[in-house]
């Protein structure tokens, strides 16, 4: 196929996603269920290295939309610079203070965040474990791993940047999986920026519907002014511990990056009842 059809093919891919998206009705996130004793508030947000869409780098409108967002884990993604020492853009001491959240010790470095630009934030946890997970694909990317123990029980969070083109992602997507198999059981969280606006045989995230969420179905976050793709996505496994998806559409949130954060509620004490139903 040439260059001139495969870039046909994905116009007209990505037109009949804008016109399904613009003539059908929105979409009803699922129901937030009770919040339980295990109940966790989760978010992932793409900062945009902290340059709103006003074209101005402010780190303090990042961090007041993060102090909006009140989530115990948060995945934030493009949180460090990208060239030089690739310093971390926010005040982290000033983030625990007003928020409770601390930084998981993912960075390789004393100056940055994340790895690969993915910084992980939790609040009431005890990190366990940390993994930095180097994705294939034809540019940088990564994602990193942390196992947590949580006063609801054990976690691991899975939080990634995937790639901009489908077979790069579905790549990623392969390599996640393949890490989060050859690891403890346990209740898995995968969260962040995962770049995929297709649904169906199409998408580059199909290989998760095997064991996570309804990977179809995910609020518009993208972009932030007038959201229309559900590039961000919250999924779990096992089924059924996630509820009330929802793009925080803040004043401020609409401005401070591209991308408008996805939050949802986590219900850790659901685990064992899911693990049973899987297994019916």
């Amino acid at each position: 196929m040439s260059r001139r059809q495969q870039r046909s093919d994905r116009v007209r891919a990505f037109s009949a996603y804008l016109a399904e998206r613009l003539l059908r009705l929105p979409q009803a996130a699922p129901p937030m269920q009770d919040a339980g004793p295990g109940a966790l508030r989760v978010a992932s947000y793409n900062v945009h290295k902290c340059v709103g869409t006003d074209n101005r780098f402010d780190p303090e409108r990042i961090a007041a939309v993060i102090r909006e967002l009140d989530a115990d884990i948060l995945a934030l993604q493009e949180a460090d610079r990208r060239f030089g020492r690739r310093d971390g853009l926010l005040d982290l001491a000033a983030l625990e203070r007003d928020t409770g959240l601390r930084l998981v010790p993912v960075a390789v470095t004393a100056h940055s965040h994340g790895w690969h630009g993915n910084a992980l934030l939790v609040r009431n946890a005890e990190v366990m474990a940390v993994h930095r997970l180097r994705l294939p694909g034809g540019e940088p990317r990564g994602a990193v791993a942390a196992e947590l123990e949580l006063p609801a029980g054990r976690l691991r969070v899975v939080a990634a940047h995937l790639g901009l083109l489908r077979r790069h992602r579905t790549q990623q997507v392969a390599a996640l999986l393949e890490h989060i198999a050859s690891a403890e059981d346990m209740p898995t969280l995968l969260l962040g920026d995962l770049n995929e606006w297709r649904t169906g045989a199409r998408s580059g995230l199909r290989a998760l519907e095997r064991d996570f969420d309804r990977i179809d179905f995910g609020p518009a976050t993208f972009p932030s002014g007038l959201p229309m793709l559900g590039l961000d996505r919250i999924l779990c496994q096992p089924r059924g511990l996630v509820s009330g998806l929802a793009a925080h559409q803040s004043p401020l949130a609409r401005m401070a990056s591209d991308h408008l954060p996805l939050t949802a509620r986590l219900d850790l004490s659901a685990a064992g009842t899911a693990v049973l139903a899987a297994a019916a």
